[in-house]
């Protein structure tokens, strides 16, 4: 670990997700616009790396989802805690523990942090108001502050002895449409002539395992019926887009992969078969009609069918307070639904019209733009120093 000479104040942040290395790699920029006196190590992935963390761990290493995936990959994750556990008591301890989703790691985490005394900002906090509420006392005596990015979350800790800003939401401050839809097409091999339907897998291998085959399958039925439509796949960074292209060389369809900006890619499709997570927020800032889908292993859905208590899965739902996107979950996630649904959104106009009406009001329910400095400025604070920012 090359950070432990430095003499400069230290954060140690960790996410194992996809998206929250693209919020960490925001932050971290932030933070270094109004506090460069402050370095970054921990884990996350290439966008992180990219902006100067020292990257003790990859995330994707650790980014499992569902209890019987994390059975599967239990050593590795405690080889982890256990490796960050003793930097957080030793020599090269550092000045506030951040903190990005991936609950069930860093929670563990945040408490063996608070034992040694090193403070726990948590960003992007556990979604408590879709299960486990019994965990706001837990966090509240582990977590120093925390970073919400949904309007109803402060109130979900009123009375418990922890402080919570309601930062808004980091997406606002990514949406970056860099490229017209045509050049972007034209770019990566696509007939800008011809509708465009997306494959969204998500970034995790799980995802993958359980929910790309049925995706696929879709396209083949969506493809039997209307050969005149193309299909886009963006990679995520935690995947490597050589694995995706093995994984696709068998099937005789038009599917053209991309690893680029995630929003000229939404932009670029008429309609989106998508996994549910934070892509689907993405999705529906940009409003592009999606059919939002999720597979996991039986057991997993067992036990998370009693355990969650909100009406959506989809974060685009969830924020909309309704089905602005239809959602296919387990045993409704069949190709023939999903191939139908997808068709509909395509051709049915008035369908089309009413889903693009109600994906129109998820931007005005997401609050303003600024979450990353907002965040940065509390990580200077938390380091033993008020920030100069202006």
């Amino acid at each position: 670990m090359t950070i432990s000479g430095s003499t400069k104040r230290k954060a140690m942040i960790v996410t194992g997700e996809a998206s929250g290395d693209l919020h960490g790699a925001n932050l971290i920029q932030a933070t270094r616009e109004i506090d460069p006196d402050i370095v970054f190590f921990g884990v996350g992935g290439c966008r992180m790396a990219a902006e100067g963390c020292e990257i003790l761990i990859p995330g994707e290493s650790l980014s499992v989802m569902g209890l019987a995936e994390v059975f599967g990959h239990f050593s590795t994750i405690y080889r982890a805690y256990r490796k960050l556990k003793h930097i957080l008591s030793g020599p090269a301890r550092p000045d506030v523990l951040v903190l990005l989703d991936f609950p069930e790691f860093n929670l563990r985490l945040a408490r063996a942090a608070s034992r040694v005394g090193v403070p726990v900002l948590y960003y992007i906090s556990p979604q408590v108001w879709a299960w486990r509420r019994g965990r706001v006392k837990k966090i509240a005596r582990v977590v120093d502050r925390l970073a919400v990015i949904f309007p109803f979350e402060p109130e979900l800790y009123a009375g418990e002895n922890v402080e919570v800003d309601y930062v808004g939401n980091p997406l606002l401050d990514e949406i970056r449409i860099t490229r017209a839809r045509d050049s972007f097409l034209r770019e990566h091999g696509l007939d800008p002539s011809r509708e465009v339907v997306g494959i969204f897998p998500g970034s995790r291998r799980q995802e993958l395992k359980y929910n790309l085959d049925v995706m696929i399958s879709a396209a083949k039925i969506i493809h039997s019926r209307r050969p005149d439509l193309q299909f886009l796949l963006p990679v995520a960074s935690s995947l490597k887009p050589a694995e995706m292209r093995d994984r696709l060389a068998e099937i005789q369809l038009p599917i053209f992969l991309v690893d680029d900006n995630i929003y000229d890619a939404i932009q670029a499709c008429e309609a989106i078969l998508t996994v549910s997570g934070t892509v689907t927020l993405q999705i529906g800032l940009i409003g592009t009609p999606m059919a939002i889908l999720y597979k996991m292993a039986p057991f997993t859905y067992f036990v998370g069918k009693r355990l969650i208590k909100v009406p959506h899965i989809g974060l685009a739902n969830i924020v909309a307070g309704e089905a602005v996107a239809r959602e296919f979950i387990q045993h409704q996630a069949t190709p023939e639904n999903l191939a139908d649904e997808l068709l509909r959104l395509l051709e049915d106009q008035e369908y089309r019209r009413k889903t693009l009406e109600g994906l129109s009001r998820i931007p005005r329910k997401m609050g303003e733009r600024g979450c990353s400095r907002r965040v940065a400025r509390m990580v200077s604070e938390m380091c033993g120093r008020e920030s100069q920012d202006r």
